[in-house]
């Protein structure tokens, strides 16, 4: 009689939201402390430690419930799960940020946005820097999609890396 596999969607669900909720306490910790317009290496790579860290807890679990064995195939599933879910709670807290908390927050950013450019390239007038973020507001919708796909993407590193070091088959006999 063959055993009951654990499925890759329910450790990358259950990961997935434990992942997400810790970066967006992290994120509040960055909005209470009024740093959260800051978008340095350092805030930008504790995010991406997070999720990492996430990832390889959720695909060493199900390692852990499948009796110890695991497939590279498993490893990309569980990964790419969990970076896609803790993604979506991530611009779940970023759309109510920007919308409920703090509605002039895009605003703000383009300003940050204005004086950083102006600083980098004097050689630009301020009405081509205003075009210049105009057309960045008219296509801020684009960041949602590109952001889940660069998450997934991460997962997918993040789990083939850690598939590669944790895999062990199943004997086929």
């Amino acid at each position: 009689m063959e055993e009951n596999k654990p499925k890759t969607g329910k450790y990358a669900l259950n990961f997935g939201v434990i992942t997400g909720v810790v970066g967006v306490v992290f994120a509040i910790m960055l909005f209470t402390m009024d740093m959260h317009y800051e978008q340095g290496a350092a805030v930008q790579i504790t995010q991406t430690v997070i999720l990492a860290v996430g990832i390889v807890l959720g695909i060493l679990q199900f390692k852990k419930s499948n009796n110890g064995f695991l497939s590279i195939s498993e490893s990309l599933k569980v990964g790419a799960g969990v970076a896609l879910i803790a993604g979506i709670i991530g611009l779940i807290w970023f759309f109510v940020l920007s919308n409920v908390v703090e509605p002039d927050y895009m605003d703000k950013m383009y300003e940050i946005g204005k004086v950083k450019a102006m600083e980098q390239n004097p050689k630009l007038t301020s009405e081509q820097i205003d075009q210049g973020i105009e057309m960045q507001k008219k296509f801020a919708w684009i960041s949602y999609p590109v952001i889940l796909v660069i998450n997934v993407i991460i997962g997918l590193i993040v789990g083939l890396i850690t598939g590669l070091v944790a895999k062990k088959q199943e004997a086929a006999y």
